[in-house]
């Protein structure tokens, strides 16, 4: 495995992370434009829900790009960026409807962000603070 990627921990890291971006994308974008949502997330709060889900997934986007640029080779990035964009809409269509097009989706996801970007900047903090 170290002759085609050394860092096969950190790719594992980086398949998790993307795939989370990838279906994280997939919800949020069926969110938008706001005015055509579905029903069950036209109130207010529900707004609020959409626009935080993609604040956090862009900030998620962002940390996975970096980690997967500083700690994976070009090739391994690309193959494994491409494999992900292929499945996740497998998993997507796995997602049960309600989580995929309600609130209840909505706070599930606010929270699989979360939970990723508290793991990313676990796994990754100490790399990104020695190269400041």
């Amino acid at each position: 495995m170290d002759a085609i990627e050394p860092h096969w921990i950190s790719l594992l890291w980086f398949t998790v992370f993307a795939t989370t971006c990838a279906v994280a994308f997939l919800v949020v974008a069926g969110m938008f434009p706001l005015r055509s949502r579905p029903d069950s997330v036209k109130s207010g709060a529900a707004t609020l829900l959409v626009i935080g889900n993609a604040v956090l997934l862009i900030v998620l986007l962002t940390g996975t790009a970096l980690f997967g640029y500083t700690e994976l080779r070009w090739s391994t990035l690309i193959v494994v960026g491409g494999l992900v964009v292929l499945f996740a809409p497998g998993l997507f269509e796995a997602w049960p409807v309600p989580l995929r097009d309600g609130r209840a989706g909505l706070i599930v996801l606010v929270g699989i962000q979360v939970l990723a970007l508290a793991a990313l900047a676990k796994v990754c903090g100490s790399t990104w603070a020695t190269m400041s």
